[in-house]
Order: C-alpha cells, then sequence, then structure tokens
C-alpha cells in the first residue's frame, strides 16, 4: 500500500464555537404594541428631506440616493448613524409610532425600523423596498438588542398584492416563486449557509495546497458509464453537421478532466455545476446540480478519506460558528438533531469499514427480522440502498462511516484494482440521517490494467496517455453540494438547496 506523504495545514483545527440552541427568528413590530418611546432626534445633514442639518423632524424622503454608503445590517453597531437598505417583511402602525421589519438578506432576524406614526398611505407594506437614515440604538422593547431609530426614509418600490404575505407558505408553493421566494426565512438562510460553505470549500483546499481548477461543461465523456447524459445540439447550415464534428454532452462529471490535470500540477479540484440525464423525481435529485470534485496527486485511497473526513469537519465548524442563526433556525424547525450530528462529526473519528464487514454485519441484522427491511436481501455484489447505508452509520458504528473496497463488478473501470481482483479501491462517506455523502476511489494507474478493463470502449487514449507518461497514484472523490447543504440544513428536499432547481419538467426561469 502507498505511504501517504499528504500534510494539511488544516488537519489541526479545533474548532472554537458557542452555540445557542435557542430559536434566532426575525423579530416582528408587535413585540413593540405595549411600549411608549420618546427619542430625541439627533441632528444630522442626512435626517430630512431639506438637507437641513439642524431640523429633528423624521420624515419621508424623495432626496435619499441609495448608491453608495449603505451599511449591511449585519453590520450595524450601536450609538452609529448608518443608511440601511432593504426590503420590508412586515409594518405596523401603533398610536404614537410605526414600526417596519427590515431585511437585506444579509443576517437572519433583521433590523426593527422605528418611525413616527404613519398613515396607511405612507406606511410601506410587506414587499416594498425602502431605504432609512437613522441612528443604531439599544432596543427600548424586547426581542432584538438593537433597533434603528429613523430620521429619514424613502420608499423605493411599492409591492401591492404582494404573493408573500405574512404568513408561513409551504416550500411547494414556495417553489411556484423562484424569483421571490428567497426572502422567505428558510430559502434565504439556505443561501447564506450556501454561501458560507462554498468559501469555506475554497479557503480548505488552498490551506490544502491544492489548486483550483475549471473542468468543461460541454464533454465527450461520459465518467459514471451510466449514459445518463444530455446531449448538446447546435444546428447548422449543413445538413447533418455536428458543431462540434462529434457528439458532446453536458457533464456529469469534471473527474476525468481532474485526473489529467493533477497529473501535471499536483492535486487539484473542480467546483462547479454538472448535470443529469435522469428522469426521478424524487427529492433527492436534480437535473442540475455542483459538484466538488479534488484529484490528489500521489495519494491512495486512505489519503483521499482523510482528507475528505478533514474537509467535512472542517465546513460544518465553519458553518456553525459563522452562521449560527440560520443553524439555530433550522434545528428549531427542521431537524433538532442538528447540534448532536455536529457533535458527533467534530468529536468522532470516523470510522472505517470494509464492504465485505458491512456486507455480513447487515446480514445478520437482516436475519433478525426480514420484514422490517425494504431490500432484504444483501449478498456480496449487492448495491447498498439508502436503508442498508443509515443503518450502517446510525446503528452499528453510530457515527460517519467509511465504507471501502467495493465490488469490482458494480463500479467503473477507472478504479484501481485491488489484489484482490473481485473488489476496487473505492470508498464512500455515510452520514447519519441520509447515507451516502461522498463517493470516491484510487484510481487505476497501471496501463496494463487499465487496458484490460477500457476493453472496447473508444475515445479514451488521452486518458491511456496519462498511465504511459509519468503516471502516479492518484485518487479522489466527489461531493454533491446541494446533498451536503440538506444534510447540514436539515431541510429534506433538495431542491430547496439551490436557487432555480433543474428537474424533470421543471426548469423555470
Amino acid at each position: 500500500m502507498l505511504a501517504l506523504a499528504y500534510r494539511s495545514r488544516v488537519s489541526s483545527f479545533k474548532p472554537s464555537f458557542k452555540v445557542n440552541t435557542a430559536l434566532s427568528l426575525a423579530r416582528a413590530p408587535h413585540h413593540q404594541s405595549h411600549i411608549s418611546r420618546t427619542y430625541a432626534a439627533a441632528p444630522s445633514a442626512l435626517n430630512s428631506a431639506s438637507g437641513n442639518s439642524g431640523s429633528t423632524t423624521t420624515t419621508a424622503s424623495h432626496d435619499i440616493d441609495v448608491v453608495g454608503g449603505v451599511t449591511r445590517i449585519k453590520d450595524l453597531k450601536v450609538d452609529t448613524e448608518v443608511k440601511v437598505a432593504g426590503w420590508v417583511r412586515t409594518s405596523r402602525n401603533q398610536k404614537t409610532l410605526s414600526f417596519i421589519q427590515l431585511n437585506d438578506g444579509s443576517t437572519h432576524s433583521g433590523l426593527q425600523a422605528v418611525l413616527p406614526p404613519q398613515t396607511s398611505d405612507t406606511l410601506p407594506q410587506t414587499g416594498a423596498s425602502v431605504v432609512c437614515i437613522g441612528n443604531v440604538i439599544k432596543s427600548q422593547g424586547a426581542g432584538q438588542d438593537h433597533e434603528l431609530q429613523v430620521t429619514s426614509w424613502k420608499s423605493y418600490g411599492s409591492a401591492d398584492s404582494y404573493p408573500l404575505a405574512k404568513k408561513r407558505h409551504t416550500l411547494e408553493y414556495l417553489r411556484t416563486l423562484p424569483h421571490l421566494r428567497h426572502r422567505t426565512n428558510t430559502v434565504a438562510a439556505i443561501a447564506r449557509v450556501r454561501s458560507t460553505l462554498s468559501q469555506g470549500i475554497h479557503r480548505f483546499f488552498e490551506s490544502e495546497g491544492c489548486i483550483n481548477v475549471m473542468a468543461p461543461i460541454i464533454t465527450t465523456s461520459d465518467c459514471e458509464g451510466a449514459g445518463e447524459m444530455f446531449t448538446v445540439n447546435c444546428p447548422t447550415d449543413e445538413e447533418d453537421s455536428k458543431f462540434f464534428n462529434k457528439d458532446v454532452y453536458l457533464s456529469v462529471s469534471g473527474q476525468l478532466a481532474c485526473e489529467a490535470l493533477a497529473c501535471g500540477l499536483g492535486s487539484v479540484y473542480t467546483f462547479g455545476p454538472t448535470f443529469r440525464a435522469e428522469n426521478s423525481n424524487t427529492k433527492k435529485h436534480l437535473a442540475e446540480f455542483y459538484m466538488l470534485e479534488p484529484e490528489l496527486a500521489f495519494c491512495d485511497k486512505f489519503g483521499a478519506m482523510s482528507n475528505c473526513e478533514r474537509l467535512v469537519k472542517y465546513l460544518v465548524s465553519q458553518v456553525w460558528s459563522l452562521n449560527p442563526e440560520e443553524m439555530n433556525f433550522f434545528a428549531s424547525f427542521y431537524d433538532k438533531t442538528l447540534p448532536e450530528k455536529r457533535d458527533g462529526i467534530l468529536e468522532s473519528e470516523f470510522a472505517k469499514v470494509s464492504y465485505t464487514e458491512a456486507v455480513e454485519k447487515l446480514q445478520e441484522e437482516i436475519k433478525k427480522d426480514p420484514s422490517k427491511w425494504q431490500f432484504p436481501s444483501v449478498t456480496f455484489g449487492t448495491d447498498l440502498q439508502t436503508e442498508h447505508e443509515r443503518w450502517l452509520c446510525e446503528t452499528y458504528t453510530k457515527k460517519p462511516t467509511f465504507i471501502y473496497d467495493y465490488p469490482t463488478k458494480i463500479k467503473p473501470f477507472y478504479m484501481r484494482l485491488n489484489e484482490d481482483p473481485e473488489t476496487v479501491a473505492a470508498f464512500d462517506l455515510l452520514v447519519p440521517g441520509i447515507g451516502e455523502l461522498v463517493g470516491g476511489s484510487q484510481r487505476e494507474e497501471r496501463l496494463d490494467v487499465l487496458e484490460g478493463r477500457m476493453e472496447g470502449m473508444e475515445g479514451y487514449e488521452w486518458y491511456k496517455d496519462l498511465r504511459r507518461y509519468g503516471t502516479v497514484p492518484h485518487s479522489g472523490y466527489g461531493m454533491g453540494f446541494e446533498r451536503l447543504i440538506c444534510y447540514l440544513s436539515g431541510v429534506e428536499n433538495i431542491r430547496e438547496a439551490n436557487a432555480f432547481p433543474r428537474s424533470p419538467g421543471v426548469a423555470e426561469m
């Protein structure tokens, strides 16, 4: 077995964060319904429509410039004068004051803005866009730490007949409004978590010494061998002529391209869209989704597993550290076990179980009561189902688990044959709650063995050349990004993890 010499600059990372398990929800204006306030307006050149710096009149202004100088709500500090811009979640009039709940997308809880009493005609309604200038002060009411004492404001866009009224909408309904659903708590929280994870991926692999590369989206190769690919057609002036002079497809994986780059640049990774023409409407499948695919040079399967474990732990720590409001929201409304899952990932060493052992343990368990299983027949060569994967990591090992050395006959040609030719150096990472999260392998670097497995396959001479000219042991894996988001958020349907999901019959916008 190849001895791995792959050092990580983040492998000693120790997460440090505190998690408030109490729900952090958006603060609604009704918290102030019985509160009497007295404000002393701060002199400012920005606090009136006329621009009179001595004015203390709070008014709707038509002179506020939204371009430049806007502070994001997540960055507000008490005792500062700011300009904020966003969209109204809720609004409410009282006798002496009016309140709007403002959100600019930067934070889960948003900002309560306090105005003088408005009429029903002047109070901005849910969905409207507004710009407010004022002073950030400690809140005098319950429900928020600080709020904005507005000295001048302007409504930029009204929202008559806004389809997202103040009530709870189903996620299915929100999918019919892909252009607006990101204004809701769940979809906005997913977007911020997605951003944190995306940036974390790049930070992690940079610290590991990997080069970020872009694999082509248009390809001639079917990496998975499944044949479920979208064909790219481009009409030309000549009958039966093809734009590329050959059949081309939307990529199902960037792996093969990454192998070529890794065998010259060293360890690389690609992170981009991939496509599967699988006619499936389950909550686990999308036709277009993002894949993270590292390819690690001079690395065996155990080195790739170690890299994968470090990555998952790093991303979990990052998202709980940087998005505590969102994660507490998910834990309250979608999966109360999220803190437990987090601790199980960060505090344990991932288990490693051979496929052969996994099958033996499954057979022992299923024998006790086959009626409990949807797929009770498990033998060597069985492609494990989700119920098998979940039992292995939730009951047998009780933690994230790598299953490795799968049967040769159920895996693609590029996976390295073990000394026992009945198995290949493949591995999957199984996690409690969903089953498979990552799939990978050590690649076959021996030309003679590869040629034997590729007999009859055409168009892959370049792939064989990588073994002819300076071949090296290398390994890699793929992680579905939307599946990772679902796992960390507890949101079950993968369509919520993508802003504009594509699935059979669905391609809005």
